[in-house]
């Protein structure tokens, strides 16, 4: 991935994003409750896909979440299918779910 792009937490659309190019935004959103976070949706625009946008932007949202102290509960297959190629992030995962 060429370009760097920094994380941000977009509460109000319930929403971790990478601003692109042109105003595009590559996206994870999540649910927060309590301690916990659901992230239900991961989105890089067509024609970003397949720089790595999608996994850069998951990994810096493990490590916001593990910043805050927050508990995991990946709902998007493609966050599950990172954590299960990445599985020195597990420990974020709410004890109990199995990401196999």
């Amino acid at each position: 991935m060429e370009k760097q792009y920094r994380l941000v937490d977009n509460e109000s659309a319930k929403r971790f994003q990478f601003e692109l190019d042109n105003g595009d935004i590559a996206k994870i959103e999540y649910i927060k409750a309590k301690e916990k976070i659901y992230l239900t949706h991961t989105e890089v625009p067509r024609g970003y896909e397949g720089r790595g946008i999608g996994s850069e932007l998951i990994k810096q949202t493990l490590e916001h979440i593990k910043k805050e102290d927050w508990t995991l509960i990946p709902l998007c297959p493609f966050v599950a299918k990172y954590l299960k190629e990445h599985p020195e992030w597990k420990t974020l995962v709410l004890k109990g779910i199995n990401i196999e």
